[in-house]
C-alpha cells in the first residue's frame, strides 16, 4: 500500500554562519532630510545582518556602515526641544539632562550614534557590531579602499 521512501536529511539541516563563513559587505548610507528614528532602525538591522539570509543571532554577520551627511538629519515635531536625554554621574546632584539640540551642536554624529547604538542589544556582541558603524559629518569619508555600495533607506 504505502511505499516508504527515504528522505536526504542532510538537505534539511539549518545552516548557521560562524566567523569565517560571514562575507562582510561595506555600505554607504546619506542621512540627508531622513528621519533619525527611520535611518537609526535600518542601519540597526544591516549592522546585525538581520537583512542577509544566512542571520545567526549569536554572530556578528552584519555589514560595516558608513553614514555621511550627519549634519542634515532630520527629527520631526517638537523632538529637537521637548525630548530629553538623562544621564547620572552616581554622586549626589550628578543629574545631567540634554536635548538632542545640544547634543547636536557639541557634535552631530553623535545623536545619530546614541540613537543606533540603542537598537542595538545591550551585551558583548552589541559592542562589537557598533564598532562596525562609521559615521561622518560632510561627504568625505577614509573608507574608499574598501570600496563601499551605495544605499538609499526607504522614505515615505
Amino acid at each position: 500500500m504505502f511505499k516508504l521512501v527515504k528522505v536526504d536529511t542532510l538537505s534539511y539541516k539549518t545552516i548557521s554562519a560562524n566567523k569565517t563563513t560571514v562575507t562582510k559587505e561595506w555600505v554607504v548610507v546619506d542621512a540627508t532630510d531622513i528621519p533619525l528614528g527611520r535611518l537609526s532602525s535600518q542601519v540597526a538591522m544591516m549592522l546585525r545582518g538581520k537583512h542577509r539570509p544566512d542571520f545567526t543571532p549569536h554572530v556578528d554577520c552584519g555589514d560595516n556602515v558608513i553614514i555621511l551627511n550627519a549634519e542634515k538629519i532630520k527629527l520631526t515635531g517638537k523632538k529637537w526641544t521637548d525630548r530629553k536625554f538623562f544621564s547620572h554621574s552616581g554622586y549626589p546632584g550628578g543629574q545631567k539632562i540634554t536635548t538632542p539640540a545640544q547634543l547636536f551642536a557639541k557634535d552631530p554624529t553623535r545623536l545619530i550614534e546614541r540613537a543606533i547604538k540603542g537598537m542595538l542589544p545591550k551585551n558583548r556582541l552589541g559592542s562589537v557590531l557598533f564598532r562596525n558603524l562609521y559615521v561622518y559629518v560632510g561627504t568625505e569619508h577614509s573608507h574608499k579602499a574598501q570600496k563601499p555600495k551605495e544605499v538609499i533607506i526607504n522614505q515615505k
